[in-house]
C-alpha cells in the first residue's frame, strides 16, 4: 500500500518542487488577509478596504526585503 501511495504522490511532489513561487505567493496572500483584518481593526474605519490591503502588502514586502538583505549581508558568497 505504501509503495502505491509513494508512486502516485511522487509526480505531485516533483511538480511542487519545481513550482514553489505560486505556493509562496498563495501563502503571502493568505497572510495578507490576516494582516488586513488586524490593520482594519487597529485603525477603526479610517482606511478603506483597498488601502488596508495595500498597507498589508507593503508591510509584507518590507519584511521580505529586510530578510533578503540580511541574508545577503551575512552570506555574500551565495550571491
Amino acid at each position: 500500500m505504501n509503495h502505491f501511495i509513494s508512486t502516485e504522490l511522487a509526480p505531485l511532489w516533483q511538480a511542487w518542487n519545481r513550482r514553489r513561487y505560486p505556493t509562496y505567493l498563495f501563502l503571502a496572500l493568505c497572510l495578507n488577509v490576516i494582516l488586513a483584518a488586524n490593520v482594519s481593526a487597529a485603525t477603526g474605519d479610517a482606511f478603506s478596504r483597498p488601502q488596508v490591503y495595500a498597507l498589508g502588502i507593503l508591510g509584507l514586502g518590507t519584511v521580505a526585503l529586510s530578510a533578503y538583505l540580511f541574508v545577503v549581508m551575512f552570506q555574500p558568497e551565495r550571491f
